[in-house]
């Protein structure tokens, strides 16, 4: 077991209540990984005047040099490699194989930011008049909060904070209870890395407390927000009397269509990647597989055939594909939400069953599900469901199959897949989805492209990652000279 603290002007600390919670295992309740401070909004608070009182002397700072800081970080993250897949692994419950992944994006993420350091200023403009020039200045927004989720505990915290950072602003990061030693280990890189005490803090805890005191308190510029919808619309509605900048990232309910030109392998081996890998446990993850109907049995048996054969159980054991859900809650909401759709006329083709013989019985384990005859007015074909279930709809033509991936509140990743050049283009031209994959898995981000959804899936104003993610955590300034004089 770990034992972790609140950071907060540098300085390691614990809950002023003195409160407490801790860890474990999803894969074996029986082991605690982590012991935390149970904060409240006095850390909370205390956190923000620390980044408050940090950033006149970062945001002065060259650009260059604060990359410095974030390459120092990625290569401090890179040694610690091993160590932290496998502490991601048993806090979290993804395979090592994802985890490693992941501390990889992480360190991969702090390395692109830190060589941006070199191309993150402005722009000059021609003027119409002799002896005068037109110049823009990126200038950082003071201090930003950041509240990430526990799916991607390294991931998110780190495309969050790398490029809040290189902009010049300081930081209050909170991460979700459920896994949160891969920020705090994020962090303890940064400080390791020179960071000044201060420009990054980090708040445990109860996130309604942390929520209230980002909200209100008048130091914070702007919230980058990713977990469920009715939580950050709550964020977005406190924030908008202050009309600060607001960047949520929330639910999904991502389709893949198949085609009836597909390589049908193909289409099957991406679906159970997208829909059964990370336990479906992504946002991007495929929840919907939309068939032309003329190959929808030899693209369910493929599908199922697969399903039959993927391997459950611990992260940590050789060749497992799919860990356990996070925790019993997101458990019972996987077999609950295969229930409903049984009771609305959906048939579990196979799989959805709880896992509990052996030391499975110790974890939150199960089965990945295939449903068919499955409907567009079906809860399960509407309503997010953070876990391997895939339901497999069929549709009699291309336009029907992009109504039906349209016809949902969401709208974050789609993919398609397809041989027909034009149907590909046409797929990207009319569907509703902020990344659009063709003859790829709906799962899996380029680090230095735009990512973000659409419709109720996003705030649907500024993009996170890439050099995008810049323009959230910094503001322009036009800048006009006349040195003719």
């Amino acid at each position: 077991m770990r034992t972790y603290q609140n950071l907060i002007g540098g300085q390691w600390s614990v809950a002023a209540s003195g409160r407490s919670f801790e860890t474990r295992n999803p894969a074996d309740q029986r082991e605690v990984v982590g012991h935390y401070p149970a904060s409240g909004s006095s850390e909370a608070a205390a956190a923000v005047a620390a980044a408050r009182d940090a950033f006149p002397k970062w945001s002065g700072q060259t650009a260059v040099s604060r990359g410095r800081v974030l390459s120092k970080a990625s290569q401090v993250l890179e040694t610690r490699k091993p160590e932290l897949a496998e502490l991601l692994t048993r806090e979290e419950g993804k395979t090592l194989a994802e985890a490693t992944g992941e501390v990889q994006r992480a360190i991969d993420i702090f390395r692109y930011y830190g060589g941006m350091s070199y191309a993150a200023g402005g722009q000059t403009f021609p003027h119409d008049l002799p002896g005068n020039l037109m110049l823009t200045r990126r200038e950082p927004l003071g201090v930003v909060a950041l509240v990430t989720p526990w799916n991607f505990p390294i991931a998110i915290p780190s495309w969050k904070a790398a490029p809040a950072l290189l902009a010049g602003n300081s930081v209050v990061l909170k991460p979700a209870s459920q896994a949160p030693a891969m920020a705090l280990e994020v962090a303890r890189a940064l400080m390791d890395a020179g960071l000044p005490a201060g420009v990054l803090n980090v708040v445990l805890g109860e996130g309604r407390p942390f929520g209230a005191e980002v909200a209100s308190n008048p130091a914070v510029q702007a919230l980058s927000f990713t977990g469920s919808h009715a939580v950050g619309t709550a964020l977005y509605q406190a924030l908008a009397p202050r009309r600060i900048r607001c960047q949520l990232e929330m639910g999904s309910k991502n389709p893949t269509l198949v085609l009836a030109d597909a390589d049908l392998d193909l289409a099957a081996r991406l679906v159970a990647i997208a829909g059964f890998g990370l336990t479906g446990q992504a946002c991007t993850a495929t929840s919907r597989v939309i068939v032309e109907r003329p190959v929808l049995g030899a693209f369910v048996e493929k599908l199922v055939g697969l399903a039959k054969g993927w391997k459950v159980g611990p992260g940590l054991a050789a060749g497992v594909q799919m860990g356990p859900a996070v925790n019993e809650a997101e458990l019972r909401g996987n077999l609950e939400a295969i229930a409903q759709a049984k009771a609305e006329g959906a048939e579990l083709i196979w799989g959805g069953a709880r896992l509990e013989e052996g030391d499975l019985a110790q974890g939150f384990f199960m089965q990945p599900a295939v449903l068919g005859s499955v409907t567009p007015s079906m809860r399960i074909a509407r309503e997010e469901v953070f876990g391997p279930v895939v339901a497999v709809m069929a549709v009699d033509s291309f336009d029907e199959a992009i109504a039906v991936a349209n016809g949902v509140e969401y709208g974050l990743s789609a993919s398609l897949v397809t041989r027909d050049f034009k149907r590909a283009m046409q797929y990207a031209e009319r569907i509703e989805a902020g990344v659009v994959k063709v003859n790829q898995i709906s799962t899996g981000l380029a680090l230095h492209v735009p990512f973000g959804g659409v419709k109720q899936s996003s705030t649907d104003t500024f993009r996170e990652q890439g050099m995008a993610a810049m323009d959230f955590y910094s503001r322009s300034k036009t800048v006009y000279l006349d040195w003719s004089a």
